[in-house]
């Protein structure tokens, strides 16, 4: 099991990931991109931007230098957005061993190059670094309250997914091991964008019953293109397929559900993104996925439409009327 173990990011997760690793006595610095930022943190005691209402413990430590918070650490989690990742680990490549395990809590699919968060980490620091991508049905909010949680660590390095496992497992947080770290990377991010889609349909208040399809129909379009480049189908019924999708689609503390259900409730999409602090993953992630599908000639018609309606302004109810009126085909 890891013992010192060093955060990359300030936000909830990275928060979240700190409280989680004190619980077991484990060494935990935490490391922001603005030093400001940071100190604030250190000295209310809190993540009043992003997790606020929760006291941090004392034992974490909050550490700026770039230089300094790779020192002694055996474990490195990247809680960095996906789309920041990029500018973040240039910033810090120098100072990671080449052996430096890297588990990777982002969602989503870098824009231009369409590339995976640990991908991204592979491009940047070199493909002799072993990586684990940490995901499934995490709202921070609850786990913080200890409350039932599971999600999987997956890597190619099964005996690294396990001591990841068995760092992070708790009473209330169960860790799973995949061997699938393509299924699982794109599954999260996939299902930001059908979350965005979830979201409008609570807007609207268009009912259960299409909430329901457009889970099950949002699950087969992240299943086509996922397995297209090369996950396993299984991946996708489980804890970060249909998992983290049901979550995301459900929970009113789901950044990317209530951004679509303010634009369901008449709000442009710019208006809706402002009225959040936090990152919306699944607005940029819905660009690279059309990008992908396209490349791969993967039809993903409700990823079409949340694109029409965030980057063309087409009209919801427009939207959601060609959905319906699509050309009548099987199920399977």
């Amino acid at each position: 099991m890891f013992k010192n173990i060093s955060i990359i990011g300030d936000g909830a997760m990275a928060t979240l990931m700190g409280m989680l690793f004190c619980e077991k006595n484990l060494s935990v610095r935490m490391w922001g991109y603005d030093a400001k930022q940071l100190k604030e943190i250190e000295q209310a005691g809190e993540n009043k931007k992003f997790l606020p209402g929760y006291k941090i413990p004392k034992a974490i430590a909050f550490e700026p230098a770039d230089s300094r918070i790779m020192q002694n650490a055996d474990l490195v989690i990247s809680a960095v957005p996906c789309q920041f990742m990029r500018g973040v680990w240039t910033r810090l490549k120098n100072y990671v061993s080449p052996e430096m395990p890297i588990v990777s809590v982002a969602k989503g699919i870098e824009n231009g190059t369409l590339l995976r968060p640990t991908q991204i980490l592979a491009e940047i620091l070199g493909g002799s670094n072993r990586f684990v991508a940490l995901s499934g049905p995490t709202i921070a909010d609850e786990l913080v309250r200890k409350l039932p949680a599971t999600a999987c660590a997956a890597s190619s390095d099964a005996a690294l997914a396990k001591e990841v496992q068995q760092t992070l497992s708790l009473p209330y947080f169960r860790i799973y091991t995949n061997p699938d770290i393509v299924g699982v990377e794109l599954a999260g991010a996939m299902k930001n964008v059908i979350a965005i889609a979830g979201g409008i349909i609570d807007g609207t208040e268009a009912g259960d019953n299409a909430k329901a399809a457009l889970l099950c129909r949002g699950l087969a379009e992240i299943s086509r293109l996922g397995i297209a480049m090369g996950a396993r189908p299984e991946t996708f019924a489980g804890l970060a397929g249909l998992g983290d999708l049901v979550t995301t689609c459900i929970s009113p503390k789901g950044r990317n559900r209530s951004f679509g259900e303010r634009i369901g409730r008449g709000q442009t999409a710019q208006q809706a993104q402002n009225a959040t602090k936090s990152v919306i993953e699944g607005i940029a992630t819905c660009e690279s996925v059309v990008a992908l599908a396209e490349k791969y000639k993967i039809e993903m018609p409700i990823t079409q439409a949340v694109y029409s309606v965030v980057f063309e302004n087409k009209g919801v109810q427009q939207a959601i009327s060609e959905l319906m009126t699509r050309q009548l085909k099987a199920e399977i």
